[in-house]
């Protein structure tokens, strides 16, 4: 059987307040029951912040400050690495955290 491949994007929009941003993650996996994100600007919860389905992937909208964080995504409560992220930082895990800033 092949392979689903997942993968993920985000975007970022200026809002009123110039100093918040708004970013959107999207993550595309056919298989996936629950998508949450964690991270630096949410003290590494992985259940604080999940993805919704919609019918083209998972999305999920996050208001941050400017500055750099580090993220990972958790899959059906599995930490995994988002497929599109191309700035990386090691973590004391023995895997790599996703880099964002904003």
């Amino acid at each position: 059987m092949p392979q689903k491949k997942a993968y993920m994007g985000m975007r970022m929009k200026g809002i009123a307040n110039k100093t918040i941003r708004r970013v959107t993650f999207s993550f595309h996996s056919p298989d996936a029951k629950e998508v949450y994100i964690a991270g630096t600007f949410n003290n590494w919860d992985p259940r604080k912040n999940p993805f919704k389905q919609h019918s083209t992937g998972w999305k999920a909208v996050k208001y941050l400050a400017p500055g750099m964080y580090e993220y990972r995504l958790v899959v059906d409560g599995i930490w995994v690495d988002d497929p599109t992220c191309t700035n990386r930082q090691p973590n004391q895990y023995g895997s790599e955290n996703c880099v964002l800033e904003v």
